[in-house]
C-alpha cells in the first residue's frame, strides 16, 4: 500500500481580527460562491464585498474571543485521528486542508508530496455533501490533480459524505442526551436541529443532495437517541433576498415560542467543530430570538469536536476507505453538474434585486463604478460632472 495520508477538508476561519478581511476576500474570490460573467473582475468584486463586510464581521468575531477556533479544533481532530489510526496499526499521516484560510488545501498537498505519500484518503469534515462545501473543495483538488504531474503518482480515494456513520450518530446522540439531562423534565424539552442553509436552487436546479442528507441525518440521530422528545429541523445563515431552504431558524424558534415551548436544546447538525456560526450565531443571536419568544431555558448541544466516539467514526471511515475500491473525484455525481451560484438571479446590469445580496444598492453602485474605472481609466465622479 505504501505511505498513506489522510486529508481532512474544512472551510477555514480567521485566526485573528486582522485576518477577517483577507479571509472574506478569499471566500468571495471563489467562483463557486459568486459567479460573474467576467472572470477578470472576480477579484475586484471580492475586494469590494470583503471591504464592506470586514468591520461587521470583526465585531462578531470579537464576541467569540477575537478569532475563529476552527483551525485549532480541526488540528486537534487531525492529531486525535492520527493517534487512533496508529493504535489500530495504521501508520498514517493526517493533514489539514482549509478552503479559504491557513493551512490552505494547496499547502496540505505540498506537504503530502514532500512526505512521499503514495495513497491519500480525502475526508471532508462535512457529514452531509453540498456543492458549496465539499463540492468546492473537491473541484479545487480536481484542478490540482489535473495541473500537477507530480500528483499523478499518488492514488487517492474520496469520501463524499458520511452522515450515516454509526459512531458519528452515537456521538451526536450522546451529546444531545447530555444537554437534555440538564433540564428539569428532559423528555419535555424540544430538540431543535439547526443546519447551515443553502439556496433552494442548489437543490432544485443542481440536484444538490444536501437537504435530503440533512433530513435523513436528523431522523437517524433521533432514532439513535431513542427518546420521546419532539424535534424540529430548520436552516440558518441565509443571505440576501433569494429563497433558501426553509424553515428559517429564527422563524421556527419564534413559532415554537408562540406555541408554548419553554425548553429547547439546539443541535448544530451540519457542523462538527465550534466556529462563528455556533458560538456567535446560535449562542448569541438565536438565544436572543428564543428569549424574546418566551423560550428562557435555551441550551446548545456541543459540536462533536474531539469527542471520542466522533474520532472513532472518522477512524472507521478511513479504514473502510482503505479497504474498499477507490472513489475518484470524477465519480462524485454532483461535480458533473453546474449550478447558478450565489447570487441566484440571472446576471443583469443595473440596480437589480441581486444587488441586495451584495450589501444593497450602494455596493452595486460601487461595483459599477469600479468597472467603469477599469474600462475607461476614469472614476464615476468625472462622468457626473463633479470633477
Amino acid at each position: 500500500m505504501g505511505r498513506v495520508g489522510v486529508l481532512l477538508l474544512n472551510l477555514g476561519g480567521p485566526d485573528e481580527l486582522e485576518d477577517v478581511g483577507p479571509f472574506l476576500f478569499n471566500l468571495f474570490s471563489d467562483p463557486e460562491i459568486i459567479r460573474i460573467p467576467f472572470t477578470s473582475l472576480q477579484r475586484p468584486l471580492a475586494w469590494l464585498i470583503s471591504t464592506r463586510r470586514t468591520k461587521k464581521s470583526q465585531e462578531n468575531y470579537k464576541k467569540i474571543g477575537g478569532g475563529s477556533p476552527l483551525r485549532r479544533i480541526t488540528e486537534a481532530q487531525a492529531m486525535a485521528l492520527q493517534e487512533k489510526l496508529q493504535q489500530k496499526g495504521q501508520n498514517v499521516n493526517v493533514y489539514v486542508g482549509m478552503r479559504y484560510w491557513h493551512p490552505y488545501t494547496e499547502e496540505a498537498i505540498v506537504r503530502i508530496k514532500r512526505d512521499n505519500i503514495d495513497r491519500v484518503v480525502i475526508l471532508p469534515l462535512y457529514p452531509q455533501f453540498s456543492i458549496s462545501t465539499s463540492g468546492s473543495s473537491f473541484r479545487l483538488l480536481e484542478k490540482l490533480w489535473q495541473e500537477d504531474p507530480a500528483l499523478s503518482r499518488i492514488e487517492y480515494t474520496v469520501i463524499p459524505s458520511w452522515y450515516q456513520q454509526p459512531k458519528y450518530l452515537e456521538a451526536m446522540a450522546e451529546l444531545i442526551a447530555k444537554e437534555l439531562d440538564q433540564f428539569a423534565n428532559p423528555d419535555e424539552a424540544h430538540i431543535f436541529f439547526s443546519a447551515h442553509g443553502v439556496p433552494v436552487s442548489y437543490v432544485e436546479e443542481a440536484g444538490d443532495p444536501y437537504q435530503k442528507e440533512i433530513e435523513e441525518c436528523t431522523a437517524l440521530i433521533m432514532q439513535t437517541l431513542n427518546r420521546p422528545n419532539a424535534h424540529t429541523l430548520a436552516y440558518q445563515s441565509r443571505v440576501g433576498p433569494v429563497e433558501w431552504l426553509k424553515p428559517y431558524t429564527e422563524d421556527a424558534i419564534a413559532e415554537l415560542g408562540a406555541q408554548g415551548v419553554k425548553n429547547m436544546a439546539v443541535v448544530p447538525i451540519s457542523f462538527v467543530s465550534e466556529h462563528i456560526e455556533t458560538l456567535e450565531e446560535i449562542d448569541i443571536e438565536y438565544r436572543e430570538v428564543a428569549e424574546k419568544a418566551g423560550i428562557h431555558n435555551f441550551r446548545r448541544v456541543s459540536a462533536p469536536n474531539t469527542h471520542p466516539l466522533f474520532i472513532e467514526s472518522l477512524t472507521d471511515l478511513v479504514v473502510d476507505a482503505l479497504n474498499a475500491p477507490a472513489v475518484k473525484l470524477s465519480q462524485v455525481p454532483q461535480l458533473k453538474k453546474q449550478v447558478k451560484m450565489y447570487p441566484q438571479e440571472s446576471w443583469e446590469w443595473g440596480l437589480t434585486t441581486t444587488a441586495e445580496i451584495w450589501n444593497g444598492r450602494l455596493a452595486m453602485l460601487g461595483f459599477l463604478a469600479l468597472i467603469l474605472e477599469l474600462i475607461t481609466g476614469r472614476g464615476l465622479l468625472h462622468f457626473v460632472g463633479i470633477l
